[in-house]
């Protein structure tokens, strides 16, 4: 078991290459490090309580995750844009004998992972269409990866089709009672035209949201919809959070990425809390459980 990062392949990706991710995740892990809470959690918490911290919040969101993925003893789990690791090790916080593999496209994630040096922890510098387990999974989580699936450019049909490919995809990986938790920014009361160009060009290019009637169609067959929450508002608290945090650190910030990068950013965290507030997006939390191959419906013919 090897806790390197493995090189990536020259596979074309469905959506976000490994430059549009780089772009954003790259800027800096010690730049992340001071606005975002101590397990570098980059998506939005799950407040079970209003006197919770963020902290706190980000153990809710990760526990939700491990529990409608089926995570238990000794199980294998497989974190899809796994980020700097932070679900893979409050995994193995909860059972030390699990074995924990993420993808992430990130040099700077895959490097800060593979610096723990824990044989329970793989860090694959690849694309979830180029991964490849060992042995098949008993859980797949994916927090905030969805939205670099598709693109801008692709179609509406071209963008299904790649939603379909990562269900399907989940679908060879997963053990017969395996089970899946995702969590994904969706549009609500705005439509793909809008999608603002200050974010497609400057903060997430090559990157697309799905509408949730997107995600019931794309694993239409394949999985059934256990469970379904809409937390947009979970999200619009965390972001004013970190934007807290952010400004809290100014002069740090802008000694280790620029002057131009903290406003930037700013600008983006400013945005997202407008946008969540007022339902331009939600944040859609899913658990899905794989159907059973159709067979013939009885009285057919």
């Amino acid at each position: 078991m090897s806790a390197q990062p493995q090189a990536a392949s020259t596979a074309v990706s469905a959506g976000a290459s490994a430059d549009a991710i780089q772009h954003h995740y790259d800027v800096g892990n010690a730049f992340y490090a001071l606005w975002l809470d101590p397990s570098m959690t980059y998506s939005s918490a799950l407040w079970l309580d209003d006197s919770e911290d963020l902290d706190a919040a980000q153990r809710n969101k990760l526990d939700w995750h491990l529990d409608r993925a089926g995570f238990g003893a000794g199980k294998r789990l497989l974190d899809v844009g796994c980020g700097w690791g932070g679900l893979m090790k409050r995994a193995l916080q909860r059972h030390g004998d699990a074995d924990c593999t993420g993808v992430t496209l990130s040099q700077a994630q895959a490097d800060a992972i593979a610096a723990h040096a824990d044989p329970r922890l793989r860090a694959r510098l690849e694309s979830w269409e180029q991964h490849r387990g060992e042995a098949r999974y008993d859980s797949i989580v994916s927090i905030g990866a969805f939205e670099h699936f598709a693109s801008l450019e692709q179609s509406q049909s071209e963008k299904i089709a790649a939603y379909r490919r990562f269900f399907e995809f989940c679908a060879e990986q997963l053990t017969a009672d395996g089970r899946v938790s995702l969590q994904t920014i969706t549009y609500e009361n705005a439509e793909r035209s809008q999608f603002s160009a200050f974010f497609a060009q400057e903060i997430f290019p090559e990157s697309d949201l799905p509408r949730p009637a997107d995600l019931f169609q794309a694993a239409s067959g394949l999985f059934e919809i256990v469970e379904l929450r809409n937390d947009r508002h979970h999200y619009a608290r965390t972001l004013r959070q970190w934007l807290h945090n952010l400004r809290r650190n100014r002069r740090e910030a802008i000694e280790l990425a620029g002057e131009a990068q903290y406003q930037r950013y700013e600008k983006y965290l400013s945005l997202m809390v407008v946008a969540f507030h007022t339902g331009t997006m939600n944040l859609c939390r899913l658990a899905l459980r794989p159907l059973p191959r159709s067979t013939p419906l009885a009285g057919r013919g």
